[in-house]
């Protein structure tokens, strides 16, 4: 199938109206993209795998016998948003983020949004994400989530919604980047034809976000990101984003508490560390205040860190907001600090642990997408109108023995997008995860983000674990 002869069907794609109408602002690129036939598409999509395979861009799936690394599969059809649908979708995500980063600063302080009943206390109390060792901390400016990963979608009507907030270590921003990179290599004349914002200044506004948490009486505050390991799925993102921003990639065993400061081992001794981009769970931060087992982390970080003498980005207890029971409750946030309107709506969610939204989940699984609080990467999850009998029957146990741990949402028709797949043009469902960093006296939305894309015909799954790849996104300049 050519890009002339694409339909669209029944849902909404990022670049068609209709079957052969493409949409204003990608009219241009389809009229570029028409005259490769799909087999020269087709090559230049091995190309741009190859390259990306030579660049080193892998992510590890844990359950994998296969072998420890995979490409992340790639499409080279774009996704373009107009440059007016960008400016208020960042409005909407600096909104978001101002009233997250609000409420996070309430909880573990004086929790007035509590007090006034517009969250049930025990719905914060239950939360997995809630660490009471940060009840009482002050982060640097009072800024808890430095670096935010939200993902969208699109309905079959259009209309943008948040499908959750990733405040505690979201990646794939390196991904962003390296698209962008390879998509520059295989097409250049098409960057000449339109005017798309770039992305690859993305580690310099990282970099000026973690030097914006240092003491400001420092000259030369050092800066560490903090990553797992090599058997970490995101490695390589930590690996690039260390190397892009020109700071040490370092592990737990790198750093040790010595005289009050976190210090990092090098061959010339110990160096102070000033600000961690840390990209390890909260639990695994600090073996003397969270889990015991950990392996991960530095013992004893978290008294430097209540102390003022390290920054930490994002800091720990971000990751009560990732709960998606708490989720729920983002547009209340918003009216409560803001006394603002959501600009970005929710999905419509159900919550189990509410006795008529349970009655009504277990009554309509069939029809339902199913999520554990605290799942991500596409786990956890029963999407009603693709499972079986039997699985419907395993997740109505688990909502009746734990309610609080499931919400349960609309089967949202993802927007589409062409997708190159076997030497043929079909439509695959994306998501959009842009990514917004927090500065406190400014709030940047780098311009696209992740686009994920469901490789699998029919599947609404864009995780990477589950067999998702990615394109690049395109923000156009007007």
């Amino acid at each position: 199938m050519q890009l002339q002869s694409y339909d669209p069907g029944e849902f909404y794609d990022e670049l068609f109206l209709n079957k052969g109408q493409p949409r204003p602002h990608a009219a241009s690129l389809i009229k570029w993209m028409q005259e490769f036939p799909p087999e020269d598409l087709q090559k230049h999509l091995e190309t741009a795998q190859v390259a990306l395979f030579n660049l080193g861009v892998t992510f590890n799936v844990y359950s994998d016998n296969q072998g420890v690394e995979r490409v992340f599969p790639f499409d080279i059809i774009p996704r373009i948003i107009a440059a007016d649908e960008w400016q208020w979708l960042e409005n909407g995500l600096k909104q978001r983020i101002t009233a997250l980063n609000l409420f996070l600063g309430d909880i573990y302080d004086q929790q007035l949004i509590l007090k006034d009943e517009k969250i049930p206390a025990e719905i914060i109390n239950s939360a997995k994400g809630f660490l009471r060792p940060c009840v009482g901390m002050k982060p640097p400016g009072g800024i808890w989530c430095h670096i935010t990963g939200t993902d969208l979608v699109r309905d079959k009507d259009g209309q943008w919604y948040v499908l959750e907030d990733n405040l505690r270590v979201p990646s794939g921003v390196s991904y962003v980047l390296e698209n962008r990179r390879v998509m520059k290599s295989t097409f250049p004349e098409i960057f000449q034809i339109k005017a798309i914002k770039p992305v690859d200044d993305y580690p310099s506004h990282l970099l000026e976000t973690l030097l914006n948490l240092a003491p400001s009486n420092l000259p030369d505050p050092t800066v560490v990101v903090l990553t797992p390991g090599i058997y970490n799925s995101a490695y390589f993102e930590h690996s690039f984003l260390a190397q892009q921003m020109g700071v040490e990639l370092v592990e737990g065993r790198d750093l040790v508490v010595v005289d009050g400061y976190l210090q990092m081992k090098t061959t010339k001794g110990l160096r102070r560390v000033d600000v961690v981009y840390r990209r390890v769970d909260d639990d695994f931060l600090d073996p003397s205040t969270f889990r015991s087992d950990s392996m991960l982390g530095v013992s004893g970080l978290m008294e430097v860190y209540r102390g003022g003498r390290v920054a930490l980005a994002n800091a720990p207890g971000t990751g009560v907001a990732d709960d998606k029971v708490i989720y729920a409750f983002v547009p209340d946030m918003i009216r409560y600090y803001l006394g603002e309107e959501p600009i970005l709506s929710n999905v419509p969610t159900y919550l189990c642990w509410r006795e008529k939204d349970r009655e009504y989940v277990l009554q309509n699984l069939d029809k339902l997408v199913v999520k554990a609080a605290n799942e991500a990467g596409g786990y956890g999850m029963l999407v009603g109108m693709q499972s079986t009998p039997e699985q419907r029957s395993e997740f109505a146990q688990k909502i009746v023995a734990n309610p609080r741990n499931y919400i349960a949402q609309p089967t949202i028709s993802l927007s589409q997008v062409p997708t190159l797949i076997d030497g043929q043009i079909e439509g695959r469902h994306v998501d959009l995860r842009p990514y917004v960093l927090h500065r406190g006296d400014h709030i940047y939305v780098h311009p696209g983000g992740l686009t994920r894309v469901a490789l699998k015909k029919g599947s609404l799954v864009v995780n990477s674990s589950q067999g998702g790849g990615s394109k690049d996104t395109w923000v156009l300049m007007d």
